[in-house]
Parts: C-alpha cells; sequence; structure tokens
C-alpha cells in the first residue's frame, strides 16, 4: 500500500451532527494520488448534479497531501473543494500559513462536510474524536477576532492539544457574499470562488484542527535528508531571494514594464503612479519584516506595520502584488497606505480582494456613465472603504455587488465591459499582451486564475515569446500537468521552480513509495484534469465558457496597442483541448452527464 496516507476520511453531517470515517480506495490514490486528486474524485462521487452550491447538499472538502505534515519544503498547505457559488462550476483554492500541519496532525487525509446546521457552530476535528461547538457568540465576529476565541478555547479545555490550527469566515461569508473567503493565521486566505459563503450557508463559522498523529512515509531518512540538500541549495537561489526580499509586490514593476498592469478597470496597461505603490514604496513607507509559513525558506510574506499617517501602527501580511493590482491598478488608489488599509478590511471581513477590487474599480465605471447614482471616483480610498464594507453586509449597491459580477453587470446594462470568466475576475496580468494568460483565464475550471499553470512565468522570462501561438498550448499543458501534480502533494506554487519533474518524482517516491516517471505522473495529471472538466460539463458548462470578456479582444491597451483576437483564442483553446485528448468542444472522452 502507498505510503504517505492515513487512508481516512472524515465525514460529516452538518444537519444531525453525525460523523463517519471512511477508508480510501488504493486504486483511487493510484489513479488520482491525494489533496486535489482526491478531492476531486469525492466531488463528482458526492455532489449531486447540479445542486445549488448554498444548500445543504453541497459538500465541501478540506484536504491535504502526501507530503503534508512531512518535513518537505513548501507542503504546509490545504485545499478546499467545493461546487462555487462564484461561478456555479469547480471550486479549488489553496491556503498557506500553519493549518495544513495541524490537519495532519488529525489523522484524516480529507475532512468532507454536507448537510447545514440549523444554528450557527464551529466544528473542533482531533484525533481524539470531533466536536460541534455553538458559535452563537462567534457570529457577526471578524475573522481575527473569531480565530483568537477558537484558540483561546482550545487551550483552555484541551489539555492535550497545545496549539491547534483554526480557518474561519468573517461576516461577509455568514452574509453569503459570493467572493467571501475561508482564513487561517490572520492573513491567509483560500481566497477565490466563494468558499467563505458555502461555510456560511451551512452555519460554519471556523475549524479548528489538532492532534498527534503522525503518518508513516516510504523513506523517512530520504525525505529528511531531501529537504536539508533543498534548504542548503536554495539559500543562494535567485528566485528565491527575489521573493525574501521583495515578495510579490516586485510584480507591479515587472508587470508595467510590459504594459500588462492592468489599470482604471482595465482600460489600461501602466499607472501613472506605479513609484508610489510598488515594491519600493512598500520596504520604503511600511516596516516590512519577511514573513514565511511554516516549513518554508523563502518567506515571500511580509510582514508590515504602517510607519506614518492616518493608518499610522495599522499591521498586515501584506498587502500582496494581487490586492496592490485590484486596488492601485483598476481603482487607481495611490497610496500603499491606503491599500494596505483596504487590504485589511477585506481581511477581517473575510473577502477576497481581487474581486473585490474589481467590484469596486466596476462600480466606479458605472458611476462615471450615469449607470448608477452613486457618489464614488477613482482613487477615492475612503468611498471604496465604505463600498467594501456595504459589500460585507449586503446593504445597498453593496448588495448587488455581493451578488457577483455577473448580476451587477446585468442589472447595470453593462455586460459587454465586464471583465470576467465564468464569473470569476482576473488577477493582475493582462492577457491582450501575455497571450498565455488568455489560455490561463479561458482553460482554468475555476473562472479566470493565474495560479493553475502560472504561465505569466514562461511568457516573461523567454521561454516562450508572450505573442506567439504556435505550440504554446502544448507547453502550457505541460506546465499546468506539473502544478497539477504539485496539488495533489499540496506543495507552495512558489516552489514551482525548485520542484521540476524528476524532483516530484523523487517527492513522491521517497514519501509514498510510488516510483513515477514523467509520462506517469502526466497521466495523472491528465486524470484529474479531465475529471474537473467532467464536473464542470456535468454543471453545464459548454466551450462557449472558456472564451474570454468581448473588451479583451476588441479594446487596445493604449501603452502597447495590443489586443488578443478571437482568432488567437480559438486557436489556443482548441489546441489546448487536443493537447488535453478532448474532444472540439472540450468535452472529455467518456463524459456521460451531459446537462
Amino acid at each position: 500500500t502507498m505510503k504517505g496516507f492515513y487512508n481516512q476520511i472524515l465525514k460529516l453531517d452538518l444537519s444531525g451532527h453525525g460523523q463517519q470515517i471512511e477508508p480510501i480506495s488504493e486504486d483511487i490514490l493510484e489513479k488520482f494520488l491525494g489533496g486535489k486528486g482526491l478531492a476531486t474524485h469525492l466531488l463528482l462521487e458526492n455532489n449531486p448534479a447540479g445542486v445549488d452550491p448554498m444548500s445543504p447538499e453541497n459538500h465541501l472538502i478540506l484536504a491535504t497531501g502526501p507530503v503534508s505534515g512531512t518535513p518537505v519544503w513548501g507542503s504546509c498547505r490545504y485545499g478546499i473543494y467545493t461546487k462555487s457559488p462564484q461561478t456555479g462550476f469547480y471550486s479549488e483554492s489553496y491556503s498557506g500559513g500553519t493549518v495544513g500541519d495541524y490537519i495532519s496532525k488529525t489523522g484524516f487525509d480529507a475532512v468532507m462536510l454536507h448537510g447545514a446546521s440549523q444554528d450557527p457552530c464551529w466544528l473542533e476535528v482531533s484525533d481524539h474524536g470531533t466536536f460541534f461547538h455553538d458559535a452563537r457568540d462567534l457570529w457577526g465576529l471578524d475573522t481575527f477576532e473569531t480565530e483568537d476565541k477558537i484558540k483561546a478555547w482550545i487551550r483552555k479545555n484541551r489539555r492535550d492539544a497545545q496549539k491547534c490550527g483554526v480557518v474561519c469566515i468573517g461576516p461577509a461569508g455568514e452574509n453569503g457574499v459570493l467572493f467571501s473567503v475561508v482564513e487561517n493565521d490572520y492573513w491567509r486566505s483560500a481566497g477565490r470562488t466563494g468558499v467563505g459563503a458555502v461555510l456560511g450557508s451551512k452555519k460554519i463559522k471556523g475549524i479548528a484542527f489538532w492532534g498527534n498523529q503522525k503518518k508513516e512515509t516510504a523513506d523517512p531518512e530520504r525525505v529528511r535528508q531531501y529537504a536539508k540538500d533543498l534548504g542548503r541549495k536554495a539559500k543562494d537561489d535567485p528566485g528565491v531571494l527575489a521573493y525574501k526580499t521583495k515578495g510579490t509586490p516586485m510584480m507591479v514593476d515587472t508587470m508595467s514594464r510590459v504594459g500588462s498592469f492592468p489599470t482604471r478597470y482595465w482600460h489600461k496597461g501602466e499607472a501613472a503612479h506605479r513609484e508610489s505603490i510598488n515594491a519600493d514604496a512598500f520596504h520604503k513607507r511600511l516596516h516590512v519584516t519577511p514573513n514565511a509559513c511554516l516549513k518554508c525558506f523563502i518567506a515571500c510574506g511580509r510582514l508590515s506595520v504602517v510607519r506614518e499617517g492616518r493608518h499610522q501602527g495599522l499591521k498586515i501580511e501584506g498587502p500582496e502584488y494581487e490586492t496592490i493590482y485590484a486596488f492601485g491598478g483598476l481603482c487607481e488608489v495611490d497610496s500603499i497606505e491606503e491599500i494596505a488599509h483596504l487590504n485589511d478590511i477585506c481581511d477581517r471581513l473575510g473577502m477576497d480582494t481581487i474581486s473585490a477590487g474589481n467590484l469596486a474599480a466596476f462600480a466606479i465605471e458605472a458611476a462615471q456613465q450615469g449607470r448608477i447614482d452613486y457618489d464614488i471616483d477613482y482613487n477615492e480610498p475612503d468611498k471604496i472603504a465604505r463600498l467594501l464594507k456595504d459589500m460585507a453586509y449586503r446593504r445597498g449597491i453593496g448588495d448587488l455587488l455581493s451578488r457577483g459580477i455577473k448580476t451587477a453587470a446585468r442589472e447595470w446594462g453593462m455586460e459587454d465591459q465586464a471583465i470576467h470568466i465564468k464569473g470569476m475576475e482576473p488577477p493582475g496580468y493582462d492577457p491582450r499582451v501575455l497571450k498565455g494568460m488568455g489560455l490561463a483565464y479561458g482553460s482554468s475550471p475555476r473562472g479566470a486564475c493565474h495560479l493553475r499553470a502560472t504561465f505569466y512565468k514562461p511568457e516573461l522570462s523567454g521561454i516562450i515569446d508572450p505573442d506567439e501561438i504556435d505550440g504554446k498550448a502544448a507547453l502550457f499543458a505541460e506546465w499546468e500537468d506539473r502544478l497539477i501534480i504539485m496539488d495533489t502533494l499540496i506543495v507552495c506554487r512558489f516552489y514551482r521552480d525548485l520542484y521540476p519533474w524528476e524532483e516530484l518524482s523523487f517527492l513522491i517516491r521517497a514519501v509514498t513509495g510510488r516510483a513515477l516517471n514523467v509520462e506517469e505522473m502526466r497521466g495523472i495529471a491528465q486524470n484529474i484534469s479531465s475529471a474537473t472538466r467532467r464536473f464542470n460539463i456535468r454543471e453545464g458548462l459548454t466551450a462557449e465558457g472558456d472564451r474570454l470578456p468581448k473588451r479583451f479582444c476588441t479594446e487596445v491597451l493604449p501603452e502597447t496597442q495590443k489586443i488578443i483576437t478571437e482568432e488567437e483564442m480559438d486557436r489556443l483553446l482548441t489546441d489546448y483541448y487536443r493537447e488535453r485528448g478532448w474532444n472540439e468542444d472540450g468535452v472529455p472522452p467518456g463524459t456521460t452527464d451531459r446537462p
């Protein structure tokens, strides 16, 4: 049997407060490995077709992978999988910090929730049992207070626990905001696709994980030695050093240089005020300490304290590049301190900053065009802050925006202007410049996503020309396959350059005992890719849903005069479907459940 797994799934019925433990069959692990692979299989098996994402019947799965709880670098992550209320399709989201390790210590490879509690509750999952606790006193609290209170309860009442990991939602999740997040360690978020709203609909305020289980690996000595060697080798790696010294805000300059820093709700590719929101401004104006997750030497996190001005003393991990792009680019907020403040509001209330920033900028456009009577403009952080709170508490126009971009665009007659794929707003890479990101946004099962293939990397580093269409889908599929395997182990994206295929093969063998070559690993990735596609087709996705918003194909970026044409996008998708072995409509062989 394969090592690296407990071979146990905890199934919780929230309606009746029932629980059962089920084994995982060996052939499932052989076909899908763990993490994303296991969770995708469980979703397909357990979720009824066409289920309303906010109904009790929608399942939500938290999973770790075979390297979780081992000394492997970058392994302290967990994934959440469900049907997204934001897109109506496959949902996956990942978060770092410390929680992945605590989930692993419970002795389960996955925890699956279905049903819905009558009253607000929080769950305690441990190797001593699972308990449902009344959370009426926590309902309405922000994410930081919630985490503190649950941790304090465990410390006081569970002598065996010492420490625990907590995931929780804020008011946005309680109120069913479609882009609400699940948060842990204060600033770490399973951020996209609205997983917070799913927990909120089930009346789950938080989950605490603790335990003393340790998984068996195939070759513990080899795993230990491997981690030691990598730690030594990577100390002077230029990529590692860049993240450590500048963090993700370094991308502000990188993207601006190529005219792909989305600005003024996607009308421009560069911000005139770049110097006041880039990594240099960030490190000059905030007091910054590099901050790492458990078992990480990259330390991309920026623990920042605002030095002066009206937000003096504000402490936050961030803002990350995506938050800077969303508020500093799309909303044209020209001060890094103000962006930090908007980030803090989203964190406390439990909202995704990418979607929130996109929606704020969309509202600014609507106001400018006189489509709504609402007082807001670009670079008005106070009014944006008010709007964010109105979204979380579903007040006024915030209520409409809380229901997502598709609903707002329809209501305001702005469907041709709205920028989203499958109802999810893109991150900060303009596909008119980086054409491979166009394919990334279109083909990602969860809607516009930069993380499924991180394809800006090969396009920016000269591996393939950003304008090249020929052969791009083949390279893209190979990158995506490797990162799918990283999501079955659940290791952090920023280890992508340190874990090429050979290293992944070595890791899988040392941890699970299974020897896989590149072809076999790509076969597993292909199984998972087709399974997510089948899930989406069952929920009504057609090839039309992989298309980009009209504006990317028609509206030229002023700085570079670039667009991505519909022909280019068609070609990329056609090639991609072929790479995946799907038919010309993007349907995998053996797909039976057409809607």
